[in-house]
């Protein structure tokens, strides 16, 4: 059994530069929908908080990714860096996706995101909470994926 642990750039210590970009890299691939993809951003005994609800381990995440994206459909994320100090990351975001009946909801939310030397996170606390929107409210129309370059942040469209 290997001891090698995976080393996720950038690194901590963050800089303003390094933490915006570590928080597209979230963004990216949380806008993937791949659950398995985006539990390698996670160390292997990751603890969450999300909503009400608590995990801990990669397995853990990955079942509840699969959860999430079975039930909000056609999700698309935004997030936006906060705040940041050597090994933590605070981030705001919002996105918008819709239930199997076609209703839509924008969900605002901030994450605390702290990581372990090699740039794996190993805690991450989320408070989130649901606003219903109609579709002519939607304001995330890109296709399905990352988010273009270009398109407004959070802070552009007032979010």
């Amino acid at each position: 059994m290997s001891s090698i642990q995976p080393i996720r750039p950038p690194l901590p210590p963050f800089t303003w530069h390094t933490a915006i970009q570590k928080v597209r890299l979230a963004e990216d691939a949380w806008n993937s929908r791949d659950p398995e993809k985006v539990s390698l951003a996670y160390s292997a005994n990751s603890s969450w908080r999300n909503r009400n609800e608590f995990l801990s381990g990669r397995e853990a995440i990955v079942e509840f990714m699969r959860r999430k994206w079975a039930k909000e459909l056609d999700y698309r994320l935004i997030k936006e860096l906060w705040a940041f100090h050597e090994m933590r990351i605070a981030v705001r975001f919002a996105y918008e996706w819709h239930d199997d009946s076609g209703n839509w909801f924008r969900s605002y939310g901030n994450e605390n995101w702290e990581f372990d030397q090699n740039g794996l996170m190993h805690q991450r606390l989320a408070s989130i909470n649901d606003l219903p929107i109609t579709e002519e409210e939607r304001q995330y129309r890109w296709p399905l994926g990352p988010r273009p370059d270009g398109h407004p942040s959070l802070s552009d469209l007032g979010l």
